[in-house]
């Protein structure tokens, strides 16, 4: 297996920086566009056959570092007794909603053996994969949003009233949705995974203060008891909460595009770190791509090691030639630069 993946996780300087990218399975693909046809993305998710040959599709188009378990941050919810949809151009769906205390009887412990086709799937993949598969789940408090709020939101309304008028619930509700997500990781580990990646994608709605009290103690709690594999803790619009992301013990720190990674690599000393390029400079011209291309390769050697991503997930319009050549030159240019 190709090894400079996990070796970055780990810490350890590498001959190239590796890359790979949050969604790198998706719409943007002719290959995903023509399984979608046929089938929900439900059903992708919950067919193992179909989930591992989504995630190899770029594995074997793009030839990035590492493969990501094709499947969604919202199906573990389905394990604990609630209900989730897919809808078109929408987004997902969840319900009954937990908005207060008396609420959190409508969940149950986790059903583990639910979730199977997921650990399916990571079978399938470790057998035919050549690059590590990264296993993952989102954070206790992102988890939490979709739980209260029944989907995607602006506002968050209802999950900082329900933080702010009944904290003691909140509490109660983080630490069954930090049990049942370490219980789903720990799952993945058994599967066979050879890293994970923690999703935050809504901790940059909370200040720092909250930030500290509502979701920094859960997701610590969780790192802390992942120690068979790297841990990866992605977390969004977070560049005021590097004092706390730095606590958190994570083996790399994924990052955003909204802070410039020289300054993280300052902040957050003897830290592995991922990103940070916008999705959206892949729409542009190929010269302002590789220009901040290589900014961030050339910043990111002040960091203890650095794994090249996007700030967030692969936008649909992306081309997924102009991606090849993005891998292409990371590798190229990255090799380079560890030669001067």
């Amino acid at each position: 297996m190709k090894d400079t993946f996990l070796k970055a996780c780990q810490g350890f300087k590498t001959d190239y920086t590796p890359v790979w990218f949050m969604r790198q399975a998706g719409r943007y693909m002719k290959e995903y566009q023509k399984i979608r046809q046929k089938y929900d993305f439900l059903t992708m998710c919950k067919t193992p056959e179909i989930a591992a040959e989504v995630t190899l599709q770029p594995i074997k188009i793009l030839g990035v570092d590492a493969a990501i378990l094709f499947s969604d941050i919202l199906v573990p919810l389905e394990a604990v007794g609630l209900k989730i949809e897919f809808i078109e151009d929408k987004g997902p769906k969840v319900y009954p909603n937990i908005r207060d205390e008396e609420n959190l009887n409508l969940l149950k412990n986790i059903e583990i053996d639910s979730l199977d086709y997921v650990f399916k799937t990571i079978k399938i993949l470790t057998k035919e994969l050549e690059v590590p598969l990264i296993g993952f789940a989102a954070s206790p408090f992102t988890l939490a949003t979709y739980v209260i709020e029944g989907g995607t939101t602006k506002d968050f309304v209802n999950t900082k009233r329900f933080m702010f008028a009944q904290s003691e619930g909140f509490h109660k509700l983080m630490d069954f949705l930090t049990d049942a997500t370490l219980n789903y990781l720990q799952e993945q580990v058994k599967a066979g995974v050879h890293a994970l990646q923690i999703f935050d994608t809504w901790a940059g709605i909370l200040s720092p203060f909250d930030y500290e009290v509502f979701c920094k103690p859960y997701v610590k709690r969780i790192i802390n008891k992942l120690k068979s594999v790297p841990v990866i803790y992605f977390s969004s619009n977070t560049a005021g909460h590097l004092n706390h992301l730095k606590d958190l013990d994570a083996d790399v720190l994924s990052i955003d595009w909204r802070i410039d990674i020289r300054d993280a690599s300052l902040a957050l000393k003897d830290q592995s770190l991922q990103g940070n390029l916008d999705p959206l400079t892949l729409l542009g011209t190929e010269e302002e791509l590789f220009k901040r291309t290589e900014k961030i390769l050339i910043d990111g050697m002040n960091a203890k090691s650095h794994i090249f991503n996007l700030g967030h997930g692969v936008n649909i319009n992306t081309s997924v030639d102009k991606l090849k050549k993005l891998v292409d030159f990371i590798h190229e240019f990255s090799h380079k630069l560890r030669r001067i």
